[in-house]
């Protein structure tokens, strides 16, 4: 069941109360990172063209006639439309940068310079503004390459990690480094404010895709770096550890993760084959890891005795990590059991909109969901007529 949350404003102020965002951003990496930043009390700005964001029109699937690709990133935000091309919006916009305290763009590089909206521009009116800006290859030689998820994660190498060892290599089922450069970004806001806060200066903040793939692949990334060596594709295994893969049982498959030698022994004891654990060609997680081909097999046998739910419930009361491997409404279930109301629903009536719950918990500033995923130009009225008046107008 979800949570009910009204768009009225909470008690509780969030941890970034007060902090007016100016989102210039498009898509996901930085409508994701935004979407955090609402839902942790910042007032978020979505700057979008005449058009929208893309992703009003990435269907299906939908929620009446809305993208829910487009609700599932841009709650507690606030929307004006504005034609950057047509300069009394070009002011506009600009005026919203000066009053920012975060600006985050993620145009091409120099895209947004002949509209005043550059980082130099920005920072020259306004000196403490955190600019973040997000590409997919950086600012440098790269900077003409379009960056889209897809093209990341075939160029950092995930896709050659992806897949069977003997068939193509594949993506993975969301667009991972884009998820992970709005992350990365929303780090990097995080901490430049709180240098602003000890001295009162702002900066720019720059991430893209490519770095956030190669620090995202993380053993993967070392096993070249510091090792010299090139990974290749394994299935489902593990290079480093076994077993850590879905094994078959009498239904399903099942994740099992033994990844330490105290953990196989527990697994080999739930099995009825204690003595497995004690086989010198398994003892260790080298060893382990060296004949997986001689392993797989027994453990095979014996999991065909049960399903896999079954031997989930067996596997994690003695202390071995498995799973089941769910398909998303069992994954929202599953969290469920678990008490962590994955769901909550924001907004009232017409307008309510069940969304993912903020992964972050707080015990004294916890995440809220003020206003459901605007309409296009929903504020705009009130932004303009704001944007119009003295700066110490009253943000809300």
């Amino acid at each position: 069941m979800s949570e009910s949350v009204t768009s009225a404003r909470s008690g509780v102020a969030g941890p970034l109360s007060g902090v007016l965002v100016a989102d210039f951003s498009r898509i996901l990496a930085g409508p994701y990172a935004t979407m955090l930043l609402a839902d942790l009390g910042a007032d978020v700005v979505k700057v979008e063209g005449p058009d929208g964001d893309d992703t009003r029109t990435w269907v299906p699937p939908v929620r009446g006639e809305v993208s829910t690709y487009y609700l599932g990133i841009n709650r507690g935000k606030r929307s004006i439309a504005l034609d950057l091309r047509d300069e009394a919006d070009a002011a506009i916009a600009r005026e919203l940068a000066r009053r920012a305290d975060v600006v985050i763009e993620n145009f091409k590089p120099g895209g947004l310079t002949k509209y005043g909206l550059d980082f130099e521009a920005v920072h020259r009116d306004n000196p403490g503004v955190i600019y973040t800006s997000i590409t997919g290859f950086g600012a440098g030689s790269g900077r003409h390459v379009p960056g889209y998820d897809l093209m990341v994660q075939a160029i950092s190498g995930l896709m050659s990690l992806t897949g069977d060892p003997d068939g193509p290599p594949y993506r993975a089922g969301i667009s991972v480094f884009d998820v992970m450069a709005g992350n990365h970004a929303t780090i990097g806001i995080l901490a430049a404010l709180r240098h602003r806060d000890a001295t009162g200066d702002g900066q720019l903040v720059e991430v893209n895709l490519l770095s956030s793939a190669l620090t995202g692949l993380v053993n993967h990334s070392s096993a070249f770096v510091a090792g010299g060596t090139v990974p290749y594709r394994m299935g489902n295994a593990h290079p480093s550890v076994s077993p850590y893969e879905p094994l078959p049982t009498a239904d399903n498959d099942l994740i099992v993760t033994a990844a330490n030698d105290g953990q196989f022994r527990k697994l080999c004891e739930v099995l009825g084959i204690p003595e497995v654990a004690d086989d010198p060609r398994f003892a260790r997680n080298a060893d382990r890891t060296a004949n997986r081909e001689q392993l797989r097999p027994l453990l095979v046998e014996q999991l065909a005795a049960r399903g896999a739910n079954e031997w989930f419930e067996l596997l994690v009361e003695a202390g071995v990590p498995s799973g089941p491997i769910n398909t998303i409404d069992g994954g929202f279930a599953m969290a469920e059991r678990f008490e962590l109301e994955p769901i909550v629903t924001v907004g009232e009536g017409k307008r309510a909109v069940p969304t993912t719950r903020h992964p972050i918990r707080f015990s004294a500033t916890p995440a809220t969901y003020r206003l459901p995923p605007p309409e296009l130009d929903e504020h705009g009225d009130a932004l303009r007529k704001w944007l119009s008046e003295p700066e110490e107008a009253n943000r809300d």
